[in-house]
């Protein structure tokens, strides 16, 4: 019995938001897994991506009936150069009825804002890409936003965070239907993490700070920006703002939406991961610049931050190294090493 799978896409959808999804079903089918996959749009016209490739469509999203294993929502719901959230109402209504006749209904990206229009997560968690976490929590406040997931399975229904995102919910709802070998052989296949390490956190920056109004708490927070290594304990800062602690202590917290002590260490963090990505200094090294002092202590704060340690985070985020000469000039060497290989 073939399980359909329907990929409703539209005009503006992140050409990755809907290879990646149709991707890995495709791969999975041509292993042995049952899977239909089906693209639809509003009228069943083909769509232009936000690449500018065109895609085209199997169906009309207002004419699919019958029953549906999965529908996949796109994050194309973002139209436009301004940074807004676009849903159509008619969309979102058909969405809400497809919804019905589906076993399970997932989204990836932006699609998650269509879903939620369409009242499908409401007392649910989810999440989105981690730019639009903030907004998505504003506009759907009986959404609980899961800030750093990867991606939520919450009862049937399932949302990833941003393009690539959706390849690993897509993974995950194989390995629920065909089990984990099944799975393992499509990640193999399309040469990606079975289960990425880590979450959201370690892609995207932790957003910009409320500037503060009161005048002591700016240069406070300006001497952390600037000089991240320097003594930024609570009596500290207190003593730079000239303020008793525990004033200094709930004035920070209303003002910027943190504790002292968390802002002092996601400023750090950022630091630490401008050096690892753009330097070649060790870790160590690192940890006593940015104001940790120990590796150890760094590594405990990126885990808390990131999801990840420092060490990994380097070896994902570095320079490519492209264009450099890994010798210094010692072309020889190099046509050698690869004569070799080969």
């Amino acid at each position: 019995m073939l399980r359909k799978i329907v990929v409703l896409v539209e005009d503006g959808v992140p050409l990755l938001d809907a290879a990646g999804v149709t991707e890995v079903f495709s791969v999975a089918a041509r292993h042995g897994a049952p899977y239909r996959v089906l693209l639809a749009s509003p009228g069943g016209r083909d769509v232009r991506t936000a690449a500018g490739v065109r895609l085209r469509a199997d169906s009309a999203v207002e004419v699919l009936d019958g029953e549906i294993d999965t529908l996949v929502v796109t994050g194309s719901v973002v139209h436009g150069t301004e940074r807004g959230p676009f849903v159509r109402t008619e969309l979102a209504g058909q969405v809400r009825r497809l919804a019905k006749r589906s076993c399970r209904v997932a989204s990836v990206c932006t699609g998650a804002l269509l879903l939620a229009s369409a009242g499908l997560l409401n007392g649910r968690r989810a999440t989105t890409h981690w730019s639009w976490c903030d907004e998505f929590a504003k506009l759907h406040p009986m959404v609980t936003v899961d800030r750093d997931a990867i991606f939520v399975t919450d009862g049937p229904v399932s949302t990833s965070a941003g393009v690539s995102a959706g390849i690993d919910l897509a993974l995950a709802l194989v390995e629920q239907d065909m089990g984990a070998d099944a799975a393992r052989r499509v990640a193999r296949a399309l040469v990606v993490f079975l289960r990425r390490p880590g979450g959201q956190a370690q892609f995207g920056a932790w957003g910009q700070v409320p500037v503060p109004t009161s005048s002591p708490l700016r240069g406070v927070v300006e001497a952390v920006t600037l000089t991240p290594g320097e003594d930024h304990s609570v009596p500290a800062m207190a003593a730079r703002a000239m303020l008793s602690v525990r004033h200094f202590t709930r004035l920070f917290s209303r003002e910027i939406g943190m504790s002292p002590a968390q802002y002092v260490e996601q400023t750090r963090v950022d630091a630490a991961r401008a050096l690892l990505e753009n330097g070649d200094d060790g870790v160590e090294s690192i940890a006593r610049r940015c104001g940790f002092g120990t590796s150890e202590t760094m590594r405990r704060a990126f885990i808390r931050v990131l999801g990840v340690p420092p060490v990994a985070y380097r070896g994902r985020f570095r320079t490519t190294g492209i264009g450099a000469d890994p010798l210094a000039g010692n072309h020889s060497a190099v046509r050698s090493q690869v004569v070799q290989t080969y």
